[in-house]
């Protein structure tokens, strides 16, 4: 079994950037990649960017491409997303995801773990 525990979410002007943390543990050495994921009031869970652990290629969602970074640390298990020009449309609950798929995915059924979420809310 994999854990993931998110932090750094919170509230923050149009404009503004927050850094999400999500911590692995546990069986971390079983999976392949991690990703990020949001949910909006009344939508579905959206991708938006992946890691892979082996050789950090990353990809990312059309929407946050040039705003968002996302990074990982291999010693301590962490990933990280830094939030840059945040849009109100940016507001979402944030989940940090593991997968062991043998290649980069954007699909949420590919990730296997999943974190409990933290809220980001952009204030226009």
């Amino acid at each position: 079994q994999v854990q993931l525990a998110e932090s750094g979410g919170g509230l923050v002007q149009a404009g503004g950037s927050l850094r999400l943390s999500c911590a692995a543990s546990g069986r971390t050495y079983s999976t392949t990649g991690m990703g990020w994921f949001r949910q909006a009031p009344g939508k579905e869970r959206e991708f938006v960017v992946s890691i892979r652990w082996r050789h950090g290629s990353t990809h990312y969602a059309d929407s946050v491409k040039g705003r968002f970074i996302i990074s990982r640390d291999n010693a301590k298990d962490m990933v990280y997303l830094q939030m840059n020009s945040l849009k109100a449309e940016d507001t979402a609950v944030y989940y940090c995801a593991a997968t062991m798929a043998p290649h980069d995915t954007i699909f949420s059924i590919e990730y296997d773990y999943w974190g409990q979420g933290t809220q980001v809310t952009v204030s226009s």
